[in-house]
């Protein structure tokens, strides 16, 4: 296995933790008879340790062993990877060092474990390639990942060459990318000493366009400056306001599910990381997605000053705002800024400004959102509707619309008013004592 590992070119770089080198260094041991028979099987189970606890995290199944090797494959960013993620698997001197590497990993792809576990007495590689994974719950592991890495493992078991494991490979990276973008949909970002670091975010709620029901001009307003900005059209940076619960976040987060096939990705960033949306911008603007920045629940009290770093990126700085990324946000205030009295009084204030000019600046951000889309609560006609229309998702519900219509107004009438939010929870609560009964 080790002098497999060693003839890798482009894929070499594993990382000083990686499995795959630290089970090359166990079989080079093994091989040359430089450890003992405990002492390798300590540093085995160490790695099958690992092994498992990787499989966990992202819900591999089956052949655990073939579904690493393939996650190597789709999360390492090299020179050939990054490339065929932006262009294809065009014809280049590349392909000849990328198809050696395969030959490789075909080679790991098949290896006999047999010898060794004969020699040390052990059966975890055996186990491990027949593995059979405890049913768990989506959100205990990273079902995105998990069902990409699989799919191209069973395709790889199949190929028959290098070739094979080329053009897999090759039409992956141009379909979905490499790393940590190609498999996940969504992130949040950690700040750093002098940089940020990426935190794919594991299970986004599933939610599609349809299944908010009604605003269906500000779905259509969303949709097109969406649909533009996928296919490199001009599009603008999109502010949702309105009243709370009517399904602002929810249409965002649809946006996701909806075109994530063609390369929409989100990074969710909250405020105090306002600072970081320059350096994030860096990072992202010269990868072959479309990043939507999403900001939810934005909105800045008197004495906050983010905003100022929110208006320099969207516009007015120095670096243009590269075309593959657009600012999405959330808000209940349509303005953003909270004002004051005194904002609209036209003294002068003690540092010479007059208040009007300070009211300008607060409102300036919202005008650098090039679309604005309001989503104004339901009236109680509207709210009746989302609620019948939400039940026929829960068939355990028999009430007849006269008494669901009653039981939502005395509903809402305790819990916030009418809104989408109301009506979802309201048939949760609903839906509950219907099964229970």
């Amino acid at each position: 296995m080790y002098k497999e590992i060693a003839k890798l070119i482009l894929y070499r770089d594993l990382g000083e933790d990686s499995i795959l080198l630290k089970l090359g260094g166990i079989f080079e041991d093994f091989e040359l008879n430089r450890a003992g028979k405990a002492e390798l099987t300590k540093r085995i189970y160490e790695q099958m340790k690992a092994l498992l606890d990787l499989s966990t995290k992202y819900g591999f199944d089956k052949n655990l062993w073939h579904n690493y090797l393939t996650f190597i494959l789709l999360t390492n960013e090299n020179s050939f990877s990054m490339t065929s993620e932006k262009v294809g698997a065009n014809d280049g001197t590349v392909n000849h060092f990328a198809k050696a590497d395969f030959a490789v990993f075909k080679k790991l792809f098949d290896f006999d474990f047999g010898p060794i576990e004969e020699a040390l007495g052990i059966d975890c590689f055996t186990t491990v390639c027949n593995y059979k994974a405890i049913q768990k719950k989506e959100h205990m592991y990273n079902r995105n990942v998990s069902e990409k890495v699989q799919a191209v493992s069973q395709q790889i078991e199949n190929a028959a060459n290098e070739e094979d494991i080329f053009r897999i490979i090759t039409d992956f990276y141009e379909a979905y990318g490499v790393g940590m973008f190609g498999l996940n949909r969504a992130f949040r970002i950690r700040h750093l000493d002098n940089d940020v670091e990426f935190i794919p975010i594991n299970n986004t709620e599933r939610v599609m366009l349809d299944d908010l029901i009604g605003y269906e001009i500000q779905k259509k307003k969303l949709v097109d400056n969406t649909e533009a900005f996928i296919k490199g059209l001009p599009a603008n940076n999109v502010l949702l306001c309105g009243d709370a619960g009517t399904g602002k976040s929810t249409s965002i987060k649809a946006l996701l599910n909806e075109y994530y096939d063609q390369g929409l990705r989100m990074i969710e960033i909250y405020k105090h990381q306002f600072q970081d949306l320059s350096n994030i911008i860096s990072q992202i603007k010269n990868r072959n997605y479309r990043f939507i920045i999403y900001m939810d629940d934005l909105s800045f009290e008197e004495f906050e000053i983010e905003y100022k770093f929110l208006k320099a990126v969207i516009e007015g700085g120095m670096e243009t705002r590269p075309d593959n990324v657009l600012i999405y946000a959330t808000s209940n205030r349509r303005h953003l800024i909270k004002e004051t009295w005194n904002d609209r009084d036209d003294m002068e204030t003690d540092n010479g400004m007059h208040r009007s000019d300070t009211m300008q600046e607060k409102l300036s951000l919202v005008a650098r959102f090039g679309v604005t889309i309001y989503y104004g609560k339901p009236t109680p006609k509207e709210f009746f509707t989302i609620v019948k229309e939400l039940r026929k998702r829960y068939p355990e519900i028999t009430m007849s619309d006269e008494e669901l219509c009653a039981e939502a107004n005395k509903w809402e009438l305790s819990h916030g008013g009418v809104s989408g939010r109301t009506a979802q929870q309201f048939i949760n609560y609903i839906a509950g004592k219907s099964a229970e009964k």
